[in-house]
């Protein structure tokens, strides 16, 4: 073993480490391994910045825009729906149903994507079934991640081992060379999951909200917070003292724990008032406007003696405490997010995102006292309320947290919803240059992204504000990692071992070794991380037995898109922790028995597919 590889394998397992320990962001640690790289002298400049142009992160970029259009359009979301109508009251009808039209979303889109937009619904459809969520949700995420495997775009590790045989001079995937093994990872995973998998899973969760059937709504969220007694309309007299300050001046949460959602100009009293608009920092407050505040009762009183404000008596028609104007959802911390252990005011939450956390419910529970002095754990929910823009764009978000109930007005205000088919069109067009070969898998991605925007489906704001910037780094800082590992020949070093230790019985093994190895990894750091890192190995390990790397490279793709042993292998995991009530042993039982079923049919059926 080279001097060179000893140093690339040292940063490598410190990156590794870096990865498990959580203390740095994932994007973080990759650009840090990248200016390692360069000062440590194993890569040159251009080869470092190499994997900022890559056309792997160029066309995953695309890919983020165009799963936003589909759900800025609500072309998502009536898949979802049709879900609904479709699944009835049996349980194994909805586990079968939730886990295909999951798959077939996760497809098209990311794994987070549809897991966000189809949680609610399937909460919504088991407690109308009389089925505990916890029955349901793990297969949801299950199916979201395995069903990356449907198609060539479907997750970042397909692109990335595709990109690999390129590499390596051989031809690449096509857009449906995946659609066979992903249809039997599916099929397994429903079959398990029917026959065993939902006889493991637990029943712990206990409803909060709405009626059975419904779909939640607004007032099934103020139901489950708790808010109808902390709500409040007060009138801002003439007399006041904040008559003609901004509202971060009046600081009204440090000096009375009392939280400003919105405000109604009231210029002319022979008239209404006008609708509720978003109360920002910079808002100036007018005589005889009218607050819509939240707050303990006690603590708005004393608001209302000090500041000369009025309390405006429930049986008024000036509004409604919860303005339709505005709307809500509930979003979920994830395992690596920056808000842990963190307060809502450090954090500067409401002026990052425009809205305003009215809750926070913590393993079910309301968590009592100042919202913004709570500090904040992982798995932690937050109700929030803002405009319906800016709930909109919450659900754009995957690092910090991720959306997880969205009730049904927001369906109907979606601004774009009248370009759903124009959405739909970019889709197939996209799909159709795919497939054929017409124009390079990047430029068929970047061309749907395009006129995603000029068609209207999407703004360039919510395009850019839409896209997942920390997978994009992770992957561009990670691309040179591994071309780090072949230049100091790392690579050739591990295909080797795996080779000399496993090879002798045979390639069967020697996939069994990969997708070990793969799958190990991806249950703690990235999935695509862990690909860009392996697959060149499984390239080499392909050459040095003399056979196909094809299968070998599939392998790798498989083993990344079945990480289902731990609830923060992946953000779909996450996304249902909270919800079904779950534990870390629910995904290890069930996960673990599932990934090892699919290690031995896939290992099996590859070489048939992708002979030696």
């Amino acid at each position: 073993m080279t001097s060179d590889m000893l140093l690339v394998f040292g940063l490598l397992a410190v990156t590794i480490i870096l990865f498990l320990t959580d203390r740095l962001s994932l994007d973080l640690v990759a650009l840090l391994v990248l200016l390692a790289l360069i000062f440590t002298g194993a890569l040159t400049l251009g080869e470092a910045l190499a994997g900022f142009s890559d056309p792997i992160v160029l066309m995953i970029a695309g890919l983020f825009i165009v799963g936003n259009g589909l759900v800025q359009t609500g072309v998502a979301d009536a898949l979802g729906d049709r879900l609904a109508r479709v699944a009835g009251t049996s349980e194994v009808r909805l586990l079968v149903m939730t886990m295909g039209v999951a798959a077939v979303l996760s497809a098209f889109m990311s794994s987070t994507g549809a897991v966000a937009i189809l949680l609610p619904m399937v909460v919504s459809l088991a407690w109308g079934a009389r089925v505990s969520p916890s029955k349901l949700l793990i297969p949801l995420a299950y199916a979201s991640v395995v069903g990356g495997l449907l198609t060539l775009i479907g997750t970042p590790p397909n692109i990335v081992v595709s990109d690999q045989l390129v590499a390596g001079g051989f031809r690449p995937f096509g857009f449906f060379s995946f659609t066979p093994v992903g249809l039997l990872a599916v099929g397994l995973a429903i079959g398990f999951m029917v026959l065993v998998g939902r006889r493991l899973l637990p029943e712990r969760v206990h409803r909060l909200a709405g009626e059975e059937g419904e779909s939640i709504s607004i007032s099934d969220l103020a139901q489950a917070y708790q808010l109808s007694e902390n709500l409040f309309r007060l009138r801002l007299r003439m007399a006041s003292p904040l008559v003609g300050m901004r509202l971060d001046e009046a600081d009204l949460p440090g000096r009375f724990d009392v939280t400003v959602l919105s405000i109604q100009q009231w210029p002319d009293r022979r008239s209404s008032p006008l609708p509720a608009a978003p109360a920002g920092p910079d808002t100036i407050l007018s005589a005889q406007d009218i607050l819509h505040v939240q707050g303990a009762p006690e603590r708005v009183a004393l608001l209302a003696r000090d500041a000369r404000m009025g309390i405006v008596p429930a049986n008024e028609e000036q509004g409604e405490l919860l303005p339709q104007e505005l709307g809500m959802a509930e979003v979920l911390l994830t395992p690596r997010s920056r808000l842990i252990g963190q307060t809502l005011v450090n954090s500067r939450f409401r002026d990052k995102y425009r809205v305003t956390v009215l809750g926070v419910m913590r393993l079910g529970k309301l968590v009592t006292g100042p919202v913004g002095t709570i500090e904040l754990r992982f798995g932690d929910t937050l109700l929030v309320q803002g405009t319906w823009q800016s709930i909109s764009l919450l659900s754009q978000e995957s690092h910090d947290f991720v959306v997880v109930g969205q009730p049904a007005e927001m369906a109907r205000a979606r601004p774009a919803a009248r370009r759903a088919p124009v959405a739909l069109a970019c889709m197939v067009g996209m799909l159709i240059l795919l497939a054929f070969n017409i124009v390079p898998n990047v430029v068929a991605v970047l061309l749907a992204a395009v006129l995603m925007v000029l068609t209207g489906c999407l703004s360039m704001e919510d395009a850019y504000k839409g896209m997942n910037w920390s997978s994009l780094i992770l992957l561009a800082g990670m691309l040179p990692m591994a071309t780090a590992l072949q230049k100091s020949g790392g690579v050739q070093y591990v295909a080797n071992l795996l080779t000399n230790s496993l090879g002798q019985w045979g390639p069967l093994p020697v996939m069994v070794g990969l997708f070990l190895l793969t799958g190990f990894f991806s249950q703690f750091i990235s999935n695509t991380a862990t690909t860009v890192l392996v697959a060149p190995i499984a390239l080499q390990a392909a050459l040095t037995l003399g056979v196909a790397p094809y299968a070998f490279l599939m392998t790798i793709a498989v083993a990344a898109s079945t990480a289902f042993a731990t609830p923060i292998a992946t953000s779909s995991n996450t996304l249902v922790l909270g919800s079904g009530g779950y534990r870390f042993g629910d995904f290890l039982r069930v996960g673990l028995v599932l990934q090892v079923l699919i290690m031995a049919v896939v290992v099996l059926v590859l070489p048939l597919l992708f002979p030696f």
